[in-house]
């Protein structure tokens, strides 16, 4: 395809940041649109960026101020409200939430204004997708997170984080300790509803974009639209850390919805806002940009190319660089192009091998000897380390760290010197923090063992129903300890509520727990402290904080049974 953008991993020289990241110079311009900054947008509302992965917004209506999310800690939302303070003394008497993600900061508001009346809005969908990203597949979750913000990365050097794409960083470092202080709403919703807030008309209007629960907020009085659509950078339908498909299709009719506005004020969860003439432009560019991986990603699987070829064939018009909206700074095209067919299609793509591929270990044993040795396949990795052939590096490399039997550390550093040089090639921030913390792992630099092992946080299951997180032991049930296990026992905590889990033929299925003669008895207190590691089963037998009921030897061996210390 002709007149296309720079490949994802681009032939430039890398430029020093301003803490001596060492990566693509465009990435580094970039920071200065994610700067921390208080904007005015026109008379009545406000917009601060820079103080999180996320924007906080401030609306001023006849009644008072409308906060519009609330970040990732209460620390970030009084630092904003602070910030606030310095431009208005009125209350605020309200609060809507654009989606899940950015809702932590809510009590800052209630500590502030002491009005445990607060007003809060949002998508009905908000409390559902707070618990599916927790719980079972929470260390999946946490270590793609790790990856893709680059959390664990040095403060100063080359492989320092440079921004987050949307954001300066996922959480403020100066804001740690991190206290969550989400409330949930009063006022929710699943369809367009317009209410009557500070004195305001404001529509709400699901928009899914990144979550499903995502709306665009439309001022009309104002002219003035706060949304989570238009994204200081091309927006990702795939995202490094593991998310669900977000359809292309789905995000083109919100930002048609949005466009047919006419705002004459935008302001988005993340960046900076605009006003004026360039909102339209900007936004058709968006949509169009999506519109155009999309089209071509299936015009090309429906004329037969495999995903390689796909991926190698779609890549966005150089039109889409005259922008930062439309530049690849968060994901990449590439990426979004195989998130798209496996949307659609699942995972085969038509390539014959993928069908049936040799488990991991005995391909890279295969690839290595029809190089002729390991010494033959370090060289081509060196070659193309030397040539900066960074993906033919990270493929070569990394057989050599998946064959059987031990992996030395110079072909680890070899792995690890690909990735570094993907990093530092890339405009993209989540390619960038992925592959250096990848890079970083592989020399031992940091460890992310942690990530691998369900860790429940004491405060998380003390804030919801104790019955909660037992279904939740299905995942960690290791199925060689249960080979012939077939049992059932119940939790029945202080509080008055039941549930049970039978082991049957290797997998844990969640009962009402009435029908079993083995039986714990504890508080949601012992329960959450079992869970985090505050104490373990046995301890608590021992203090007299769990009682049980039917067979000891018989409740050990089942608990036994999952990937759990405390447990055991």
């Amino acid at each position: 395809m002709p007149d296309r953008w720079p490949d994802s991993i681009a032939d430039v020289q890398a430029a020093t940041g301003p803490r001596g990241q060492l990566a693509h110079p465009d990435a580094i311009q970039h920071l200065q649109r994610l700067q921390r900054e208080f904007y005015p947008v026109g008379e009545h509302a406000w917009c601060l960026v820079g103080n999180g992965l996320s924007n906080q917004t401030f609306v001023e209506g006849p009644e008072g101020i409308i906060a519009i999310d609330t970040g990732e800690s209460v620390e970030e939302m009084r630092d904003a409200l602070k910030e606030l303070r310095q431009h208005t003394d009125k209350p605020i008497v309200a609060c809507i939430y654009s989606h899940f993600h950015y809702i932590s900061g809510t009590s800052a508001i209630m500590e502030e204004s002491g009005n445990a009346d607060l007003q809060i809005y949002a998508h009905v969908g908000i409390a559902e997708n707070l618990r599916r990203f927790g719980g079972e597949i929470a260390p999946r979750s946490s270590r793609g997170l790790v990856h893709q913000f680059g959390v664990l990365l040095p403060e100063e050097g080359e492989d320092a984080l440079l921004h987050a794409g949307l954001g300066l960083f996922f959480r403020n470092p100066d804001h740690a300790p991190f206290t969550h202080g989400y409330i949930p709403a009063q006022h929710t919703f699943d369809e367009a509803t317009t209410y009557q807030i500070a004195g305001l008309e404001v529509a709400l209007l699901p928009a899914p974009s990144d979550a499903t629960d995502s709306i665009t907020i439309w001022f009309p009085q104002l002219k003035l639209c706060v949304n989570n659509l238009i994204w200081p950078s091309l927006i990702n339908i795939y995202a490094i850390r593991g998310e669900e498909y977000r359809d292309p299709r789905v995000l083109l009719s919100g930002i048609d919805a949005l466009y047919n506005l006419s705002p004459d004020h935008l302001i988005g969860t993340h960046g900076p806002p605009l006003s004026g003439p360039e909102i339209g432009p900007a936004v058709l560019d968006y949509r169009d940009a999506i519109q155009f991986l999309w089209d071509q990603t299936v015009r090309c699987l429906n004329l037969g190319l495999r995903l390689d070829e796909v991926t190698e064939q779609v890549q966005l018009p150089r039109r889409f660089q005259r922008s930062y909206f439309t530049r690849q700074f968060y994901g990449l095209a590439e990426h979004h192009v195989r998130q798209i067919h496996s949307g659609l299609f699942g995972w085969l793509d038509e390539e014959e091998s993928h069908l049936f591929p040799l488990p991991g270990k005995a391909r890279s044993k295969k690839l290595i000897d029809g190089f002729g040795g390991k010494q033959r396949v370090r060289k081509h990795v060196d070659d193309a380390l030397a040539a900066a052939e960074w993906r033919w590096a990270a493929e070569t490399a990394s057989w050599l760290c998946r064959a059987p039997g031990r992996v030395a550390q110079q072909d680890r550093n070899r792995l690890a010197a690909a990735m570094r040089g993907i990093a530092q090639h890339t405009t993209s921030a989540n390619i960038r923090n992925h592959c250096l913390t990848r890079a970083l792992e592989l020399e031992g630099s940091i460890d992310l063992s942690r990530f691998r092992s369900h860790r429940f946080r004491y405060e998380e299951v003390l804030q919801t129903p104790p019955t909660r997180f037992v279904p939740v032991l299905r995942v960690l049930l290791d199925p060689a300890k249960a080979d012939d296990l077939d049992d059932e026992l119940t939790w029945h905590f202080s509080t008055g509520e039941r549930i049970g889990l039978r082991i049957r033929g290797q997998v844990a299925i969640p009962t009402n727990g009435d029908a079993t003669d083995l039986v714990i008895t504890l508080s949601p207190e012992t329960w959450a402290a079992l869970l985090a590691g505050k104490t373990t089963f046995s301890t608590a037998e021992e203090d007299g904080i769990i009682s049980t009921t039917g067979d000891l030897n018989r409740i050990k061996r089942f608990l036994s049974s999952f990937d759990l210390p405390s447990f055991t």
